[in-house]
């Protein structure tokens, strides 16, 4: 079964070798550690949905997107039934040092995690693969 992917984006922010992730609440990835993000809306480009998905969830305004990578995303069933397909854009972003991250929108929790405590939590192999290119290209 073929299908056309719908648009995702999400953002990496990176303070002192943490990473902020969300707790899904919803599918895809729901009760998993993901970087905040979600679908675009019709006619957003990727790095504007990047910047709203983050707000949304976490409210913190991020600015300076830069794509890091993309990847296409599929889900199936138990029965190998396509249930959802996803081409995720995944930015890298700036915000104020002193912003306050909290869990708002489909995030149920927020927090700072190093790359050993991702690797630790549930989360999609795209976000630690993401956290681990980050913390190998750190000096």
């Amino acid at each position: 079964m073929t299908s056309i992917p719908r648009p995702a984006s999400s953002a990496i922010l990176e303070r002192k070798g943490r990473f902020l992730l969300v707790l899904r609440s919803n599918p895809p990835s729901a009760d998993m550690y993901a970087f905040p993000g979600g679908r675009a809306e019709e006619g957003e480009m990727p790095a504007d949905a990047a910047l709203r998905e983050f707000k949304e969830e976490t409210g913190i305004t991020a600015r300076n997107p830069r794509l890091f990578e993309t990847y296409d995303l599929r889900s199936h069933a138990a029965d190998g039934t396509l249930t959802s397909h996803f081409l995720l854009s995944v930015f890298l972003v700036d915000a104020d040092e002193d912003a306050v991250a909290e869990a708002a929108d489909d995030a149920a929790a927020v927090g700072w995690y190093t790359l050993e405590e991702v690797r630790a939590l549930p989360a999609p192999a795209s976000v630690l693969e993401c956290v681990e290119r980050l913390a190998a290209a750190r000096p």
